[in-house]
């Protein structure tokens, strides 16, 4: 399947965002959205961008048209006059928005827009995961801007939805104490299409089309030093995407050294743009040789995997809960997965999905295909030792 792009606007007025405070991630108040159809006359996805130092990674929200004609929306993004407007394109051909679907209690990056979207489009009902909390105190979801008298809390029986005829979905809650980490995996019948918000990943090789309309970030990762100059090319591109896809899936992959605090002093001197933009000529990365050894182990031909910061911290908390509701997605006859990062849709059947959390058993067989680097995983390894040193992390449970 190649997704064509639907449209985007060139007007940089559409694409501001004013409440990013709430969240402070790149781009700040400037977001992009770009639709694609990915299935014809019935799903589309709106991609948009968000990152910490210019890993920048796509964020994506799902739009698909029901049998008796609307729209459901599932994890909304940013709703600038851009993405309203892509939207209310879809609106004018298929029908009012009829449903919004936020499918985590403990993505903030999604659920932060599910308030705002849901204002734009007042005729839509809302519909949330179970056991929503917020820090630091738990406060009524009217509190936190979700419209009051059409939001509730997706039934525990999904037969019991009002969209129940075309969509299965399947609910994951872990409790952590502190709050819940929740997933809900919706399955669309007549499309045979997945849709997970962080549960699995496939990071392409290429960079995806929502990054590629603002490469700045690309080309500043592609650097090895502070002295090269940021020449625009589909090498380093190419580069720069895959040295952020590892910085965003590890937070500090074994390939990657920093500069001592005298040298990066130094480099900043020689560097080619002093401007706020180049964080004034400091660039502290070093990356060896073999980076590219991590990242096609990541990649793997874009195979479906878990992400390191759910494995090691977050799923072993309840590793037969998370299998049982694995197997019951597994039993859903989908042949791709729209996910809310990296790539989508990317082909995958229900045994590569149930595949991706095998690392929870105790008979799983790690293999090149299967498993990440293990040098790779070392720095969210230490960063759960700390937590639990500190009391804020529980030890995992044994493996199934």
């Amino acid at each position: 399947m190649n997704p064509q792009v639907q449209s985007h606007n060139n007007n940089p007025q559409d694409w501001s965002w004013h409440f990013w405070p709430a969240l402070p991630l790149y781009p700040y108040g400037r977001r992009r959205t770009l639709c694609r159809e990915v299935v014809k006359d019935a799903i589309w996805t709106f991609d948009q961008v968000q990152g910490i130092l210019y890993t920048v990674v796509p964020i994506r929200m799902t739009v698909i048209k029901l049998n008796a004609g609307g729209l459901l929306i599932y994890a909304p993004v940013a709703p600038t006059k851009e993405c309203v407007r892509l939207v209310n394109e879809l609106v004018a051909q298929h029908g009012e928005v009829k449903y919004i679907i936020l499918p985590t209690s403990s993505g903030l990056e999604h659920k932060i827009f599910v308030g705002p979207f849901a204002r734009k489009f007042p005729q839509a009902q809302v519909f949330v995961a179970p056991y929503q909390w917020s820090f630091p105190f738990n406060l009524p979801l009217s509190w936190l801007g979700f419209p009051q008298n059409r939001t509730q809390v997706l039934p525990e029986d999904p037969s019991q939805a009002p969209f129940a005829d075309e969509f299965d979905y399947a609910v994951l809650d872990i409790n952590l104490g502190r709050g819940s980490f929740v997933e809900v995996a919706f399955f669309h019948r007549r499309s045979h299409t997945l849709l997970v918000t962080d549960a699995v990943l496939s990071v392409p090789a290429a960079p995806p089309a929502i990054v590629e309309l603002e490469p700045y970030p690309l080309l500043f990762h592609a650097r090895d030093n502070a002295g090269q100059v940021m020449e625009d090319n589909p090498a380093n591109r190419r580069q720069g995407w895959q040295r952020i896809a590892l910085f965003a899936i590890y937070f500090r992959p074994s390939a990657l050294g920093l500069t001592e605090w005298w040298q990066m002093w130094r480099d900043a001197l020689k560097a080619p743009d002093h401007s706020a933009k180049a964080y004034f000529g400091f660039f502290p990365f070093r990356w060896q040789e073999n980076w590219q050894q991590s990242f096609t182990a990541l990649s793997a031909n874009g195979r479906p995997f878990v992400a390191p910061i759910l494995q090691v911290l977050i799923l072993p908390q309840a590793p037969k809960k998370v299998l049982n509701w694995a197997d019951t997605v597994a039993q859903w006859n989908f042949q791709q997965i729209i996910s809310c990062h990296f790539d989508s849709p990317f082909i995958a059947s229900p045994e590569q999905f149930r595949q991706a959390f095998t690392f929870l058993e105790n008979n799983s067989v790690d293999s090149d295909n299967q498993a990440l680097l293990v040098e790779d995983l070392r720095f969210i390894k230490e960063l759960e030792a700390n937590l639990l040193k500190q009391g804020i992390a529980t030890p995992p449970r044994e493996k199934v």
